[in-house]
């Protein structure tokens, strides 16, 4: 029976990008990214322990713990998580603190804009990091994903399926969005978190990792924040990511790499010695 490799599997070039340690930046910039939607914040500030530094790493962990079964589970395990968190927003409402309208945490619109800020900052990182992609890979990312936000309750057909799709995307949100005071009370915990005495290490490195982070949002999005999105911070950031990335890889893959993210390379490896056997076998 063929081994089943969930949504995306070997060849993708979804495993190729993820298993990076490098994109752990990625991650961080995607939840201050999708802060600046106002209903995207307020509906989950509202409904969790965001702003209670005390359960906020547990609610971190659950989000990591989600994207690894999304990325390197199997369809069983992908479908489990995806009807528990559909289900979880099903029930969920904000209040737009602007005009005191209900709207449902699951909005179409309120889950492409949480969709998209990954998609973006996954690949952002990875291709100023200097991951190998090339165009056609960087679209294909694009377009694997849609599997992704089919697993929250989009249709993917709504989903950019292209780099070009996504340009146009946060152009037209662009109108629509602003710096809340809470996505502004989460920059600053950023620089400043409460972490659990065993990850006081973190606490230490916040402020490094937050301006790395901060640097590499769009011009707009720190704007929208503030702070100076100015071309230097940008080539900065670049250059930071670079080094990261070719650090990391210095290390020995077993101990660079997750277990997940080793298997997903030893079956990309053989899957593509399986492609070599068969094309000189015929």
């Amino acid at each position: 029976m063929a081994e089943d490799y969930g949504l995306f599997g070997p060849g993708s070039v979804t495993w190729r990008v993820m298993g990076e340690p490098v994109l752990a930046v990625g991650g961080v910039r995607a939840l201050v990214l999708q802060a600046l939607h106002p209903h995207s914040m307020w509906g989950t500030a509202q409904n969790s322990e965001l702003m209670d530094p005390r359960a906020a790493w547990a609610r971190l962990g659950r989000t990591v713990e989600f994207v690894r079964v999304r990325t390197w589970g199997t369809t069983e395990e992908v479908d489990r998580v995806g009807r528990r968190i559909r289900k979880l927003h099903s029930k969920l409402r904000g209040v737009d603190l602007r005009t005191g309208e209900v709207f449902p945490v699951d909005d179409p619109e309120n889950l492409l804009w949480v969709h998209m800020g990954e998609v973006d900052s996954y690949l952002d990182i990875a291709v100023r990091a200097g991951v190998p992609l090339g165009r056609a890979d960087r679209d294909r990312f694009v377009d694997e994903q849609r599997r992704a936000a089919a697993v929250v309750g989009l249709d993917p057909d709504d989903v950019p399926a292209s780099v070009a799709d996504m340009r146009d995307y946060y152009a037209d949100m662009r109108r629509q969005i602003w710096a809340c005071e809470e996505a502004k009370e989460g920059m600053r915990r950023l620089f400043n978190p409460a972490v659990p005495r065993q990850l006081l290490p973190l606490k230490l490195a916040a402020p490094a990792l937050g301006l790395l982070v901060v640097s590499t949002l769009p011009r707009w999005a720190r704007r929208m924040y503030g702070l100076p999105g100015l071309p230097t911070s940008d080539l900065a950031a670049t250059l930071t990511l670079k080094g990261l990335y070719r650090t990391t890889h210095v290390i020995p893959e077993r101990f660079r790499y997750t277990p997940d993210a080793r298997r997903a390379r030893r079956l990309t490896r053989e899957h593509a010695a399986d492609a070599v056997t068969w094309g000189l076998a015929s």
